[in-house]
């Protein structure tokens, strides 16, 4: 199979797109879609840091295809670069529906995330 119809990275969290995650006219959220790779990426960037952890930045998002109400909606979070206290994800969204055999990627973005202790003070990332 061709690497470009792979997704990247580790899996993060797998979610149905539901009735409930629909505007008026029956779309998924953007906004849902976004919080998802958030709280994915937000995942990763624990288990990497060993800490609490904020996002700071989308520094790029692109949605490249619609998800619908029954779609298995899987996020992928790739660690691109790490600093002293930030942690640089790259997150992919792919789908499945039921109707389907393949995967097909419907957004990616990059977002930043921080180390913080118990204070919400910046810390080092130790790993």
């Amino acid at each position: 199979m061709d690497i470009e119809h792979l997704p990247r990275g580790e899996l993060t969290v797998q979610v149905l797109a539901m009735p409930k995650d629909t505007n008026a006219n029956g779309d998924i959220f953007g906004g849902w879609l976004v919080a998802n790779m958030d709280m994915g990426g937000g995942i990763e960037a624990r288990r990497h840091s060993g800490s609490r952890v904020v996002t700071v930045a989308i520094d790029a998002m692109r949605f490249i295809k619609p998800v619908n109400i029954g779609d298995l909606v899987s996020c992928y979070a790739e660690l691109l670069k790490v600093g002293h206290t930030s942690m640089h994800y790259k997150i992919e969204v792919w789908t499945l529906s039921i109707n389907q055999e393949q995967q097909k990627k419907v957004a990616e973005g990059t977002f930043v995330y921080v180390a913080i202790d118990d204070l919400g003070n910046k810390q080092p990332v130790y790993k």
